[in-house]
């Protein structure tokens, strides 16, 4: 593959509800730019795009890889991300490296909810975006229906460019509304069907008011009542285009291979090179500097996607901002602060290596075996240090224990774990202190399920997935005052220790006080006494947890002038703790998550009930500028394990929450019994 300048290349992700057609797009440009002979399919597992192991058992993307292509001097970096919700950082990530977006929809679905996150994500981040109407030849295909609900959903922005002629499996060409011409299946010429005609100008009238918008003297032009020429209509378009006034509609069929030049021609025209995006801002010794996406200025790239591969070993994809990076170029990683070395330079097409002299500013390039690099991180010169803003990527939330199915596996299993989460922003690890389990997270069950997969068959260790423990406490409602004596007397010196300690509720974890009068216990045997409790305070009396929120006062006690030491003081300490806690109404508690729910309006209702069920309390609701409503609730972790799958089932996916710990609370008696129940019973 040649050395493409920066304005010769279009960097694309393409976007949308799983199912959509992503990844058939790509098989079949890569049919049309010549690069294949014929076109692979997802279900025979031989598409580029999808080529990791678990993508062609399961027959969908999982992660984004690029598919670079040619075309009338032109490279296209396709990014094909997966359309499942538990990989949208891939979604991100590839957005990050491109300069706009193509939404799919499949026309005999319309508007389904990957649709409506693509269009939002877009929206949010201001990424240009155009949408292809894939499978215009399924049955019962109607497009004015189907255009009327994509109208409805995301507005008057929405213009087609291209119609179709016929409909369903009667589809059989395609009418270029700009170039106003119209095209058979196999591209060529016909002439434009009369029922079109008057559809054509209305929209070319929409069109014109589009350009009119992006330029004063083209306001003037339009209302004078001038015709545009093909130049001024076309750098309009661009113009909107690149504003989010104007979201391009072209219809096709990626499995036929039908639409895909003119979406091509499209991206040529409408899609900003890199260069055009004029400047990336970075930092530097903490200071916001400027970059031009130019081949004039010091290197810097920044890495949007790490592959993971036990035998090929690690790839880091990276997107060059500015100057250019060539085979023998001395990097420097200014996220580690610290030097790497490149394991090769190439361009990668799904899994394929293709060896490259250098990746200029815009281009997407890859190397190997970078020891320190992460995705997010910023390569650069050393002599001219920059970093850019990391990917923000979406939080886990939906946490699950890892159990190893075979003893002696858990090095292997942390190790291997460690390596996916390079490969995986979005998918982290985390140990337990406290219930001593490895608790990996992530956005929903597939994804944790794929990482069980990984495990097995690229890394050789089975695990099983169950709900994490909860870490309960135990504290005290009630003042009990005990004596802990211990008396042990065997030939030689014995041990004696006798104290008197009140217990009573603290709002702090733990206070220690003494009010010893007239040395009934010598002063140097006091913290003896405080330390024998808090070794006890690790293990409660009603089911083991840590005891928190206790004031202890030691208040009287005796001793014995030889058998007294520091050990015997701490045992009886001990005594009293275990007999002072259990007179003191000892009550266990749970630990309360502050929980923010973003719904849609109309499954408000459902949300609510469903937060009542789990012990839960609404605290209130903020309306937000999109139509969603914020809820915002507290309720116990124990009951919110699997929320994240309950919430996308109850919300078709549309919802989502964040969540984090907030305070403990006492247990209710009726579940405070069987929790005590089933802690004692393992220890059995």
């Amino acid at each position: 593959m040649k050395v493409y300048q920066t304005n010769q290349i279009r960097n694309v992700a393409l976007i949308g509800h799983s199912g959509s057609g992503k990844t058939t797009l790509t098989e079949a440009v890569l049919f049309a730019t010549g690069v294949t002979k014929r076109q692979g399919k997802v279900e025979d597992g031989n598409t580029f795009s999808d080529f990791d192991k678990e993508e062609i058992s399961r027959k969908v993307s999982i992660g984004a890889s690029v598919i670079p292509t040619e075309w009338e001097n032109i490279k296209y970096n396709f990014l094909d991300t997966p359309g499942y919700f538990d990989f949208a950082g891939e979604m991100y990530g590839a957005l990050e490296a491109s300069e706009a977006a193509v939404i799919l929809v499949d026309a005999s679905s319309g508007v389904e909810v990957g649709t409506e996150k693509a269009w939002k994500y877009t929206d949010k981040k201001g990424i240009p975006k155009m949408v292809f109407l894939n499978k215009m030849d399924k049955e019962n295909v109607n497009f004015d229906k189907v255009f009327d609900e994509l109208k409805e959903a995301f507005g008057d922005k929405l213009v087609p460019l291209t119609l179709p002629i016929g409909q369903a499996e009667d589809f059989k060409g395609i009418v270029d509304i700009i170039d106003q011409v119209a095209k058979d299946y196999d591209g060529k010429e016909i002439d434009i069907p009369e029922e079109h005609k008057a559809e054509i100008e209305i929209i070319r009238e929409t069109l014109s008011e589009k350009v009119a918008e992006t330029d004063e003297e083209l306001m003037e032009k339009y209302f004078d009542g001038e015709a545009f020429t093909d130049e001024e209509i076309r750098k309009g378009l661009k113009l909107s285009f690149e504003n989010g006034d104007l979201v391009p509609l072209i219809v096709g069929s990626a499995e036929k291979t039908i639409g895909i030049d003119i979406l091509l021609e499209a991206i040529k025209k409408y899609v900003p090179a890199p260069d055009e995006i004029k400047i990336v801002k970075g930092y530097s010794d903490e200071k916001e500097v400027e970059r031009k996406v130019s081949l004039d200025e010091p290197f810097s790239a920044i890495v949007f996607k790490t592959i993971v591969d036990p035998f090929v070993g690690k790839l880091s994809v990276f997107k060059v901002l500015s100057g250019k990076i060539t085979k023998d170029h001395e990097i420097y990683n200014s996220n580690k602060d610290d030097f790497e070395k490149l394991g090769g330079l190439f361009v990668l097409r799904g899994k394929n290596q293709i060896e490259a002299s250098e990746i200029v500013a815009g281009d997407i390039g890859a190397t190997s075996k970078l020891q320190i690099t992460e995705t997010g991180d910023t390569l650069c010169d050393k002599t001219d240090i920059i970093q850019y803003k990391e990917i923000d990527y979406p939080d886990p939330c939906l946490f699950l224990a890892v159990e190893p199915k075979a003893k002696g596996d858990e090095e292997k299993i942390g190790s291997s774990l460690q390596r996916l989460t390079e490969e995986d922003p979005t998918f982290v690890t985390e140990r337990n202190n406290e219930t001593k389990q490895l608790l990996i997270g992530g956005q929903g069950n597939m994804q944790l399920t794929v990482i069980v997969d990984k495990l097995k068959n690229n890394f050789g260790v089975e695990v099983d997935l169950i709900d994490p423990k909860v870490a309960y406490r135990e504290t005290i409602k009630g003042t009990a005052s005990v004596q802990g004596k211990h008396k042990k007397q065997s030939g030689g010196a014995g041990q004696y220790g006798d104290v008197h300690i009140r217990f009573e509720p603290s709002e702090e974890e733990f206070v220690f006080e003494e009010e010893i009068f007239g040395g009934a216990v010598p002063k140097q045997y006091i913290p003896a006494v405080e330390k024998g409790l808090v070794e006890c305070l690790d293990k409660g009396p009603l089911a083991g947890y840590p005891v928190v929120n206790v004031k202890a006062v030691l208040f009287d006690g005796s001793y014995h002038p030889v058998d007294s030491n520091e050990m015997a003081f701490k045992i009886a300490a001990s005594l009293a703790f275990k007999k002072g806690i259990k007179e003191a109404k000892p009550v266990l508690l749970e630990p309360i998550m502050k929980v923010e729910v973003l719904v849609p309006d109309e499954y408000m209702g459902d949300v609510m009930g469903d937060m009542n069920k789990r012990r839960g309390r609404i605290l209130g609701m903020d309306p937000q500028e999109d139509g969603m409503q914020l809820i915002m609730a507290e309720a116990p972790q124990s009951e919110m394990f699997k929320y994240a799958i309950d919430l996308r089932s109850m919300t078709q996916a549309r919802g989502s929450f964040t969540m984090e710990f907030e305070r403990y609370e006492e247990v209710p008696s009726e579940i405070s019994e069987k929790i005590i129940e089933e802690a004692n019973r393992q220890k059995e």
